[in-house]
């Protein structure tokens, strides 16, 4: 996900407000990365995904996402259907400073909006209106836009051959320079999952990832000679919310595990179990939907 290597159009320095018509519609897999600033006297702007320009009567609005700087802050999600306004989702964590830059990824899924600010998740927002309606993006109210870049990121896998708990045999067997990606969704009322990486021919697991919700740790480790060893559990931020998409992707080097999860690099994991070659099994389990698993 957020690897921004995918077609992509840009549109740089636009004078706002800017209304624009997205070419080609949106569709599941697909992100709007937005690049800007947040002057210093802001009161408030939104990003809106509209069906068509028209202002009178007002187009709807399928997802309008409003950043509001009185007081301590908030953002409003709601959506406008024939010039009513639906019910306000209102989230309290505020990532948008007056005077810095932010980086918006609002990410298409096939029921609902995700949304990423300055790489952390914030927010998902269901759907109301159908997809295939939406066709125009505006921005309005004090900001300052640097690009907007419309990225696609190849089919949205479906999992339907995918159930959990899954084990599978690695398409190679572990060596530096080795990627397993793991696409999934975590479950609306998580308390926790585990991804193991481990040798199909003892009870050895080389990399146990266990992200736990309810108190946001995220514990690594490895059993071996059959026992769990010393737990690991430092992680800048916690990745995980319910509800939300990811895409998890563990590279192996020569000395440590890198866990990355949507494009942003996680943790590091040093190797406990050395025979790498061994390692030819994924193991997963728990409060997650699995979408997609790959090895290279």
């Amino acid at each position: 996900m957020m690897s921004l290597d995918g077609p992509q159009k840009t549109i740089s320095n636009p004078i706002i407000p800017y209304v624009g018509t997205i070419l080609g519609g949106l569709t599941p897999g697909e992100l709007i990365v937005i690049h800007g600033t947040v002057p210093d006297d802001a009161d408030r702007f939104q990003v809106d995904l509209q069906c068509g320009s028209s202002v009178k009567p007002r187009a709807d609005v399928a997802f309008h996402f409003n950043p509001r700087f009185k007081r301590s802050g908030c953002i409003v999600c709601n959506t406008l259907e024939s010039e009513k306004w639906g019910w306000e989702e209102i989230t309290y964590e505020m990532p948008f400073q007056k005077g810095k830059p932010f980086e918006i990824v609002i990410m298409i899924l096939k029921d609902k909006f995700q949304v990423t600010v300055n790489k952390k998740h914030l927010l998902l927002y269901n759907h109301r209106i159908s997809l295939e309606r939406i066709d125009t993006l505006g921005i309005y109210g004090r900001v300052q836009i640097k690009t907007i870049d419309f990225v696609s990121n190849g089919e949205m896998p479906d999992g339907s051959q995918f159930g959990v708990p899954y084990v599978g045999k690695l398409d190679t067997a572990l060596r530096p320079g080795c990627t397993v990606a793991i696409k999934g969704e975590v479950n609306k009322n998580p308390k926790s999952f585990v991804i193991n990486l481990k040798s199909s021919g003892s009870k050895d697991i080389a990399l146990h990832l266990n992200p736990r919700m309810k108190n946001k740790v995220f514990v690594r480790n490895s059993y071996l000679h059959d026992s769990w060893g010393e737990e690991e559990k430092e992680v800048a931020t916690f990745p995980f919310s319910p509800g939300m998409y990811f895409e998890l992707i563990i590279f192996c080097d020569a000395h440590q595990f890198k866990v990355a999860v949507n494009g942003v690099h996680t943790l590091e994991y040093k190797h406990r179990f050395k025979q790498l070659e061994k390692i030819n099994e994924v193991e997963i389990a728990g409060d997650m939907k699995l979408l997609d698993v790959r090895s290279w």
